[in-house]
């Protein structure tokens, strides 16, 4: 059993699995790590996803898809799948489909570090945001459990890594690892072309949605989600 199990939620990008694949065998991740890809069964691409899964089937990697129904926003999604992996992990991971690990050994700094957190959550350098900004992220299944999601904020897209991020600092619980490369390869970064899947999430309307669920979390959630995660470590005064 591994130790890490990442989340990636995909839709309409079958071409991410083998790049992710390979660069995972690349950073050696397989040891203490698994992967999920959550799509969707309704993708129209669905079938490209299931042939890529059949064609490394064997391979000793431990890695699968895991199909919900219908569509449903990224944040909902990932926060289904982590609720219901955290029986069988003790620390599960969120990276999109344009997430590369480049460092090998990324899998056991998380861990280590995690490890001397005891509870808490690490991100590496994503390329572009740094430690602005966790784009992808690992975090202790006791944090998931007891907040009954992934993300603390109940955005659809956009603002989850805001919200990893104010919940860690305000938790004391957040290291950042500047010597762990988790590639974003983004169009806002110039490593991606654009898509339909990239201006449906980054348009206008999902800015200003999220953004108002965001804020609305900040105000009315924060300050509990912080209390809980900081019993979790021990504060008897949270």
């Amino acid at each position: 059993m591994a130790d890490l199990l990442v989340i990636v939620p995909s839709r309409n990008r079958p071409q991410s699995v083998p790049r992710l694949l390979d660069a995972w065998d690349a950073t050696g991740a397989w040891e203490h790590a698994a992967l999920l890809f959550a799509v969707d069964c309704d993708d129209p691409t669905i079938d490209i996803y299931r042939r890529h899964a059949a064609d490394r089937e064997g391979d000793g990697k431990l890695w699968w898809l895991g199909e919900s129904p219908t569509w449903r926003p990224m944040v909902h999604k990932l926060d289904l799948v982590a609720t219901t992996e955290i029986r069988d992990y003790p620390v599960v991971g969120f990276a999109g489909d344009d997430h590369l690990p480049r460092t090998p050994g990324w899998v056991d700094r998380y861990l280590h570090e995690l490890a001397d957190l005891g509870t808490g959550i690490v991100y590496g350098d994503d390329g572009y945001q740094g430690e602005r900004l966790p784009t992808q992220w690992a975090m202790t299944a006791d944090i998931i459990r007891t907040l009954d999601r992934m993300v603390p904020a109940p955005v659809e897209h956009l603002y989850c890594d805001n919200s990893v991020l104010d919940l860690g600092r305000a938790a004391d619980c957040i290291r950042y690892l500047p010597d762990v490369l988790i590639e974003h390869m983004h169009p806002v970064a110039g490593k991606a072309d654009s898509d339909d899947q990239y201006r449906r999430v980054n348009g206008r309307d999902q800015y200003a949605r999220d953004r108002r669920t965001y804020q609305r979390w900040r105000r009315s959630g924060l300050h509990a989600d912080t209390a809980a995660v900081r019993r979790l470590r021990g504060d008897t005064h949270a």
